[in-house]
Order: C-alpha cells, then sequence, then structure tokens
C-alpha cells in the first residue's frame, strides 16, 4: 500500500513561486512512476507533469519552462517547483504514484492519490 502527503501549497501573487512537496510511504521510487495534477470545481484532473521511474521528467505544455518535477529518493519525496505562476494555474494540486517504470498523462492510470494542495495565485 502506497501512501502519498503533500505539502506546500498557498496562496500567491502572480509572478510569484511555490514549491510542493509530496512524501511517498510503502514504496520503493525504482518501481513507481510519479506525477501531480491538477483539478478546479468541476471539471477532472488534468495531467502538469510526471517522473519515471529513471529519472526521465516530462511536462504539460501549459507549465513547460515554468514548473519543474524532481525526486530526493533518499527521503522518497518527489517536489514540483513552481516559478513565474499565473491566475491559471490556481487549483488543487494532487501527487499520484503509479506501478511500474512508465509515464502516463492520464489520471485514471495512477492507483495512488494524496490528498491534494490548494494553490492560489492572485492577479
Amino acid at each position: 500500500q502506497v501512501q502519498l502527503v503533500e505539502s506546500g501549497g498557498g496562496l500567491v501573487q502572480a509572478g510569484g513561486s511555490l514549491i510542493l512537496s509530496c512524501a511517498a510511504s510503502g514504496r520503493t521510487f525504482s518501481t513507481y512512476a510519479m506525477g501531480w495534477l491538477l483539478q478546479n470545481p468541476g471539471k477532472e484532473r488534468e495531467y502538469v507533469a510526471c517522473i519515471s521511474s529513471s529519472g526521465s521528467t516530462y511536462y504539460a505544455d501549459s507549465v513547460k519552462g515554468r514548473f519543474t518535477i524532481s525526486e530526493d529518493n533518499a527521503k522518497n519525496t518527489i517536489f514540483l517547483q513552481m516559478n513565474s505562476l499565473i491566475p491559471e494555474d490556481t487549483a488543487v494540486y494532487y501527487c499520484a504514484a503509479r506501478r511500474g517504470p512508465q509515464v502516463t498523462t492520464l489520471p485514471y492510470e495512477y492507483g495512488y492519490w494524496g490528498q491534494g494542495t490548494q494553490v492560489t495565485v492572485s492577479s
């Protein structure tokens, strides 16, 4: 059983930065792919970024060049560094895990989810 706990959300002005963290227990990073996804009220979850078990990273076009996903294997933690934030980035951000080395952009292919953390970007 994998458990994920996010932290680091909050309120920030446009142009500012936030870093989200996701601590994972019950997994070995080498056997899972990890992702960050967002959700706004009344909408489906959307892919933001993901990292394979080998460390390869992928990003949605909307965040490319602004967000960076990374991992600390020793601490079983992944991060999402969010720079140059815009109001459209406002959402609840979720950390998710998928068994196996292959990444995915599809929310339904992730088997484990954190509780989510709110990110609000004011204009």
